[in-house]
């Protein structure tokens, strides 16, 4: 991976993670605060910490891929210590999902006479399902490179030993 293309992930992730810690105190200050009125439409209180708990998960899989990206620029994301940044990946993912069935959970009263919309929503909940199950084979692959490395290295030492 070029300098360049790391330079500029970096910076798309820290404007990412900054704009998401922002939105997330903004959250905290009117769930704390409880200045924004309420017309009973929706429980707000319950949007807002399901909100501010999504964008946690975004931001443990924003943290995960700066340190994978660091890896990668190290020459050491063939190794056993990145499965924990894809676990936290996979995890985040899976967090965002559920996050979503809340919403959906949410907003489903409110549909009534339009059931389509949840079923919409659900279905998108399983989108993001899919997207972890998607990292879940990537993670395979990469198991599979490091046993690959490991099996290399293994190779070429006993290579030396002979020569």
């Amino acid at each position: 991976m070029g300098k360049l293309t790391v330079r500029a992930l970096r910076a798309v992730l820290v404007v990412v993670l900054t704009g998401t810690v922002f939105v997330q105190a903004m959250m905290v200050w009117a769930l704390v605060g409880g200045n924004d009125p309420e017309d009973g439409t929706l429980p707000l209180t319950a949007l807002r910490v399901v909100t501010i708990l999504g964008i946690g998960a975004a931001q443990v899989a924003l943290v995960c891929v700066w340190r994978l990206v660091a890896m990668v620029r190290r020459g050491t994301v063939f190794s056993h210590a990145a499965f924990r940044y894809v676990d936290g990946i996979i995890g985040a993912i899976v967090a965002a999902a559920l996050v979503w069935f809340s919403v959906t959970a949410l907003n489903a009263p409110g549909q009534r006479d339009d059931p389509g919309v949840t079923l919409i929503m659900g279905g998108i909940g399983v989108a993001i399902l899919g997207v972890a199950l998607i990292v879940l084979v990537l993670r395979m692959l990469l198991a599979q490179a490091v046993d690959r490395d490991v099996e290399a290295a293994r190779m070429q030492a006993e290579l030396n030993e002979v020569i």
